[in-house]
């Protein structure tokens, strides 16, 4: 598949996705093999045995675990002694509660499974990044950071404090790297019902109200993961080589700022 526009990232491109099997995750993967793309995906050792990746290479790890992370880091030098692109694609909501329910248990799960993880990625990956070369990073954030909704407090302080960090980064990094998000809100993707790779049941009710959420969506549908796709393969291609540090709202219109 070749792309003169710049709208993919060059065939050939080492590329690492982390959470690379989510919803949005393994699309971003799909696509990147299609369009020729060197891809090792990263993710959980039970989301890689759920759901096998198209990438020619997997690596299992615990981004909850800082030992892990490292160890994930030299398989990853392994393969890949230097990478064009990273995507970031982890997180979850947890359970939707009153701010006074939350455990401190409960919050520190969710700041570690989202924030955390993305910093403790980040400091292990630059190095492989910063090779004088054009590299790009895509971190999946949500639009629930900018349109805050009740109940999820924690989640929404990591992703709008993903997004602070990034940027930090992405000035530090610059001008041999450039560090962009992707915002999305809901996606039609596992996700909606607490995320692959945790414990889920698939009858459970969604995490709100899909007619009152419609109702604030300008184009009137859920998105699906391909619309997702399509951004984050733009950021990681030349076309977006003037860009960093910058948010790409995915969000059907819900948030217009």
């Amino acid at each position: 598949m070749h792309d003169s526009a710049g709208l993919l990232p060059p065939p050939g491109s080492d590329i690492a996705v982390i959470g690379a099997c989510g919803g949005i995750g393994s699309d971003i993967v799909q696509k990147l093999v299609a369009a020729g793309c060197k891809v090792v995906a990263v993710d959980l050792e039970r989301s890689l045995n759920e759901a096998p990746s198209a990438a020619a290479h997997s690596i299992a790890f615990d981004g909850r675990d800082e030992k892990s992370i490292h160890q994930m880091t030299q398989q990853l030098r392994q393969v890949m002694p230097r990478l064009d692109g990273l995507v970031i694609a982890c997180g979850f909501a947890g359970q939707r509660m009153p701010i006074t329910e939350w455990s401190v248990q409960a919050i520190d799960e969710v700041i570690t499974g989202n924030l955390r993880l993305t910093t403790l990625c980040l400091r292990a990956l630059v190095p492989l990044l910063r090779h004088g070369g054009p590299a790009s990073v895509v971190l999946i954030t949500s639009d629930m950071a900018f349109i805050p909704q009740p109940g999820y407090a924690p989640y929404v302080a990591a992703k709008a404090g993903l997004i602070a960090m990034g940027q930090s980064v992405a000035r530090e990094v610059a001008p041999s790297v450039r560090i962009n998000f992707v915002s999305p809100g809901a996606v039609d993707t596992p996700f909606l019902r607490g995320g692959r790779g945790r414990t889920v049941d698939p009858d459970a009710p969604l995490r709100f109200d899909m007619a009152q959420y419609l109702k604030q969506v300008p184009l009137a549908r859920l998105a699906v993961a391909e619309d997702v796709t399509g951004p984050v393969l733009f950021l990681l291609g030349s076309g977006a080589s003037y860009m960093t540090g910058n948010v790409l709202h995915v969000s059907g219109g819900a948030y217009m700022g």
